[in-house]
């Protein structure tokens, strides 16, 4: 199912501190490359995962130029995924050991 990227960045914001410009400009980022990703997909699917290529009578098949584009785009978002500040997720159950606790709470 593809993924409406206005959904995706209104859910990224949601999750980061908007006062914080890093993060803001990291959001950017990673949608310009979604958008970049798809159209890469929308290349490879109009001319096939491989190209011909003809020079003079030379004619030999290789892997489309977007397929090696694609692969980096992917290693960036992975990278700034990895980056992102998120604050406490609303949307996942908390997990053991995230409880916060008070002075109330010592022995």
């Amino acid at each position: 199912m593809p993924v409406n990227i206005n959904k995706l960045q209104k859910q990224l914001m949601s999750r980061i501190d908007t006062d914080d410009l890093v993060e803001v400009e990291k959001v950017e980022r990673y949608i310009s490359l979604v958008k970049l990703n798809k159209q890469l997909d929308k290349d490879i699917k109009r001319d096939g995962a491989t190209v011909t290529t003809e020079n003079g009578a030379q004619k030999f098949v290789k892997s489309h130029p977007a397929v090696n584009d694609k692969m980096k785009v992917n290693a960036q978002l992975l990278s700034i995924e990895k980056s992102f500040n998120f604050i406490r997720d609303t949307y996942a159950p908390s997990s053991p050991g995230d409880e916060e606790y008070s002075a109330a709470d010592l022995v």
